[in-house]
């Protein structure tokens, strides 16, 4: 542990030139600080019961974990649930979504601070989302006899083929000192074992995320279609409103009244590029310039992957000299939705999810991110266009394709076909959008197959209480 401290050290001290100035530009890196880099917990954590530690990276682990901690909490009232995360959007979002859970910053992997942090909140459990693993921290786990478990695990391709050149290490450090691995398919399941894992530690429980997908446009959604000035559907069990339309469906408008549905050709058709990353953002909106030309009603909905890129964006869409608007400007109703809405905020992915017709999911196309999930538009019903690039999300993705409920495209060129295309039929997209709602139906239950491999880790006398 001191060496790794030491090396942690010397690269803290290399890169911190680069973190200053990112601080000073974006924010970031300055929240919470104190509490990272010496473990401190802003409150006592209280020992009347038991503690069970929830960890997600960010914003996207934190919406998994929004699934996962209600299901744990009713299947265990005698436990006290603890949340952190690592980034400042994290910890916002787990701040809002569980308001009445203690949420802390995850430690920096000094061996001071996630002693100090793991004695002020003395877990029975730890759980860890998705590949959050870091040595010193597994160790002093391991060293109060806390079991450690990460849940929906995966391992890239690019993870795998580095680890299998230091597996000895690799499998002392850290895959050793975990007590299980709840894992999302059998691919990432084998490459845990081709590092030496024990068979009985590695336990295929499927993704969560397919239990967290929403098969229907919510109070959120309606709400944001108001505030954006989209007339929007009231969601009948059958995708929203982009389809053909037919007499006894209904919209709701920005007033929030309910009027007649109107012609498709009159209705603004929605496109969604969610979780986007540089140069993906310019590569959308120039396909949506050209495709705005054919498709006079198309609209587009921006996401952007990380907020310190909102400005960024910003000037993007400013150089198209398209109509826009920024969602964290809108506080009133719009009169009408402009061309380009960016949603410069966090947490409303999955209500904007629910206006979408069409959608594309980033992360795929530059070959360094490996993609963002393309399960939650899958559960709105959503037909989803997407890059090659989809390692991290390698069989949800397969799944899609193989039903025809989603397209994989190779470049920029085809994925502006493919959106022209969908675009154009809405028969074609009615059917991929109720397609893609069934996988997502067929594949949940990930949430209780977690809990029941959680439940032979807890303490014996949590488990009795519990019976």
């Amino acid at each position: 542990m001191l060496l790794l401290d030491l090396v942690y050290l010397l690269a803290l001290l290399a890169l911190s030139p680069w973190l200053v100035w990112r601080a000073a530009v974006t924010g970031r890196y300055r929240r919470e600080l104190g509490a990272k880099l010496f473990g401190r917990v802003a409150a006592p954590i209280p020992q009347r019961k038991p503690v069970a530690w929830f960890h997600a990276v960010s914003v996207g682990e934190v919406n998994l974990l929004g699934t996962l901690v209600p299901a744990f909490r009713k299947r265990h009232p005698e436990y006290l649930v603890v949340v952190s995360s690592t980034t400042d959007t994290g910890i916002a979002e787990a701040r809002r979504r569980f308001a009445d859970l203690a949420v802390i910053a995850f430690p920096f992997d000094f061996s001071w601070a996630v002693g100090a942090a793991l004695d002020a909140v003395r877990p029975a459990l730890v759980v860890l989302t998705e590949s959050e693993m870091w040595p010193n921290f597994l160790s002093a786990a391991k060293q109060r006899g806390v079991p450690v478990v990460v849940v929906n695990a995966r391992m890239s391709p690019r993870s795998f083929a580095r680890l299998r050149r230091f597996r000895g290490l690799a499998r002392r450090m850290l895959f050793g000192k975990v007590a299980r691995f709840a894992v999302q398919e059998q691919e990432y399941a084998d490459r845990f074992r081709q590092l030496g894992l024990l068979a009985e530690k590695v336990v295929i429980t499927g993704s969560i995320k397919y239990d967290g997908a929403s098969a229907r446009a919510g109070e959120k959604s309606r709400a944001l279609a108001v505030l954006l000035g989209l007339p929007q559907r009231v969601d009948t069990g059958t995708r929203g409103h982009g389809d053909t339309g037919t007499e006894s469906r209904t919209v709701i408008s920005p007033r929030v009244s309910v009027s007649p549905c109107p012609r498709a050709s009159e209705r603004p058709l929605v496109l969604l590029a969610g979780s986007t990353h540089a140069p993906e953002e310019a590569v959308v909106l120039a396909a949506f310039g050209r495709l705005r030309e054919r498709f006079p009603h198309l609209k587009l909905i921006l996401v952007p992957r990380h907020p310190d890129r909102f400005a960024e964006v910003a000037r993007l869409v400013e150089q198209t000299g398209l109509p826009f608007v920024r969602r964290s400007a809108v506080r009133e109703p719009l009169a009408e939705m402009p061309a380009v809405v960016l949603l410069d905020t966090v947490g409303e992915l999955g209500a904007a999810w629910g206006l979408a017709d069409v959608g594309f999911t980033g992360g795929s196309l530059d070959g360094v991110r490996g993609g963002q999930s393309m399960i939650e538009p899958a559960g709105y019903g959503v037909p989803c266009v997407f890059g090659p690039h989809v390692w991290n999300f390698r069989d949800a993705a397969r799944r899609l394709v193989e039903v025809g409920a989603a397209v994989m495209v190779t470049d920029a060129a085809a994925l502006e076909t493919e959106l022209a295309r969908l675009i154009a039929d809405p028969a074609l997209r009615e059917r991929m959008g109720e397609t893609a709602r069934e996988l997502v139906r067929r594949q949940q239950g990930a949430t209780d197959r977690t809990l029941a491999q959680l439940d032979t880790l807890l303490p014996l006398t949590s488990l009795s209480r519990a019976a």
